[in-house]
């Protein structure tokens, strides 16, 4: 049995306030301008066991949103009205009801759905607000909130439980499941890693830290610059229009995460969690606050994901832009894959027997075929991507739908490759291989030296790094190691995270020998107590505590 619960109303009412509010989060956009709010956006609230929808505003007039858009987003409204189960129709107590208001309640009415009347913004009691207004609208006993200060927050999440019903035995389970003690949880896992042997048949060590649990949904991020196809290459994954899509560039503004499943060609089907974010901008380009918001939505929903997506614009090839936001990626040490969309243009203009006119910056030349292209066009984004640690790239096309199930194929791939576990033996040996094969450049007149290399993680591949220096390891060789075990163990698009251990650094004018440095340590602490040795010898053997230094000579 589904529960879902959406919050709907005109414009600016304080739609997005009360769905942080009853979230616990900050996943909505909140802000004075009307219509902020586009896609429709879903959150999960634990006290009810029920899946809260955000919507945009209906009857929006104005604004810096074209018509366009306005008549996407109140599809979107339909969308979210015809999947609830229970409404919340939110007004504003402070301006009154309007007509439109009005208007909204009968469409309701007629759907014969279960609603709830929410007066928003009773911060100041309850004699500013004309509660007579409200019955007129025939939905019942209205519910006085204030989203922002929380206010009449209790008596919204019990009437919610109330309509929806008691919270069903398997999600009641499943919340007291994930509330079970951490050492409980991590014994068992332990347990099940201790069994699990090397191909020699050698027991392993406990499971490496990092590894997410295989019943939660894989959860991938699409990001990239503005209008590169995002939302389009969403929503064919989903085979629906659930996402609005438009040629007008910051069309999404939120980040939409949604569930779906997706059926292998094994046969199998694979839960996921999609997340489409806002086109992100340089921070010198926002123009507004609400594109600086966007920009922190899609920022963070790269750390909460599991394979990153990278867009981009088959015609623009990589820009400046597009390596910044691939950075963003690597510094979360997140799996990525580059897709290159609009491909479709270079297929109709080898078809027509033009060349293509797609990555001026790239300067690809001498190609007859759109094989040849390819390859050479592959070749340029390596370039221009060298410090992704060598991610897939595919073309595809999210108009046509050409080569778009290729996608997640490669994402479930890139998600075991990210949890690999390289024994240690063929790790030593590659790092010497390699060592062996290009030295490092001296720094300071010294080489940067491994000793031992052992693996202790994953997402990120974390290895350890035994070595004589820290300070000697340049960034280039840094990455020619990491070039090297990707190459080498298949971690194509995982990123690896050296933990460099050094020896302790010498002190000048102090033995080099553990032996030599321990018969310096005594020998200044006598010199520092000024007592001669055979003065503490008769000390000491006169209060019976035996032999003051049994492994030196002393000297009378």
């Amino acid at each position: 049995m589904s529960r879902i619960v959406a919050i709907v109303g005109r414009p600016n009412v304080g739609k997005s306030r009360l769905f942080n509010r009853l979230t616990r989060s900050r996943i909505s956009i909140v802000h004075d301008q009307p219509g902020v709010t586009r896609d429709v956006v879903s959150a999960n609230v634990v006290e009810g066991a029920y899946t809260l929808l955000d919507t945009g505003g209906l009857g929006l007039k104005g604004g810096d949103s074209p018509v366009e858009l306005t008549r996407a987003s109140e599809k979107q409204v339909d969308f979210a009205i015809e999947a609830a189960d229970l409404i919340l129709f939110v007004v504003d107590g402070l301006e009154g009801f309007t007509a439109l208001d009005a208007q909204i309640a009968n469409r309701l009415r007629r759907g014969k759905k279960n609603v709830l009347l929410v007066v928003n913004k009773a911060d100041f009691g309850d004699d500013k607000i004309d509660l007579g207004e409200a019955y007129r609208l025939g939905l019942g006993e209205p519910i006085r909130v204030s989203a922002e200060h929380g206010r009449g927050e209790g008596d919204l999440r019990d009437a919610i439980i109330g309509k929806l019903g008691p919270v069903p035995v398997p999600a009641a389970a499943d919340a007291a499941s994930a509330s079970a003690a951490p050492s409980e949880q991590s014994a068992e896992i332990t347990d099940e890693a201790a069994l699990e042997t090397d191909p020699d048949g050698n027991p392993l060590p406990a499971a490496l830290p990092g590894r997410r649990n295989p019943d939660e949904p894989l959860c991938v991020c699409f990001i990239g610059r503005p209008n590169v196809g995002k939302s389009s290459l969403s929503n064919r994954l989903l085979g629906s229009d659930r996402l609005i899509v438009s040629d007008i560039a910051g069309t999404t503004r939120d980040a939409v995460e949604i569930p779906f499943v997706f059926q292998g060609r094994n046969g199998k089907d694979y839960p996921f969690r999609l997340i489409d974010t806002a086109g992100i901008k340089a921070q010198t380009k926002l123009a507004s606050p609400v594109e600086y918001f966007s920009r922190l939505r899609s920022l963070d929903a790269i750390s909460k994901c599991d394979v990153v997506f990278l867009v981009l614009d088959a015609v623009d090839g990589v820009t400046a832009q597009d390596k910044a936001i691939a950075g963003e990626a690597i510094k979360e040490r997140k799996p990525i894959i580059v897709i290159v969309n609009k491909w479709d243009v270079v297929k109709d203009s080898f078809r027509k027997g033009l060349d293509p006119d797609c990555a001026p910056e790239e300067a690809i030349h001498d190609f007859k075929t759109e094989r040849e292209y390819r390859a050479k066009y592959e070749r340029a984004i390596r370039d221009r991507l060298f410090f992704t640690p060598g991610a897939p790239i595919l073309f595809v096309s999210a108009m046509s739908g050409y080569e778009v199930d290729r996608m997640l194929n490669c994402a479930v791939q890139l998600n075991r490759n990210a949890e690999k576990k390289i024994p240690t033996a063929k790790l030593n040996a590659l790092i010497q291989e390699l060592a062996e094969r290009v030295p490092a450049p001296a720094i300071g007149g010294k080489r940067f030296r491994v000793y031992y290399v052992v693996q202790t993680g994953v997402r990120p591949f974390r290895v350890k790094l035994f070595c004589n220096r820290e300070d000697k390891l340049s960034e280039q060789y840094r990455r020619y190691l990491e070039a090297g075990m990707v190459k080498e163990f298949g971690l194509d698009g995982c990123p690896v995270y050296f933990d460099l251990v050094g020896k302790p650094k010498h002190t000048p004018g102090t033995p080099y020998t553990g032996k030599a440095s321990m018969a310096e340590k005594r020998r200044l602490k006598n010199e520092e107590s000024g007592t001669p040795k055979w003065k503490v010898r008769e000390d000491r053997e006169a209060q019976g505590l035996g032999e003051a230094f049994p492994y030196e000579t002393l000297e009378d």
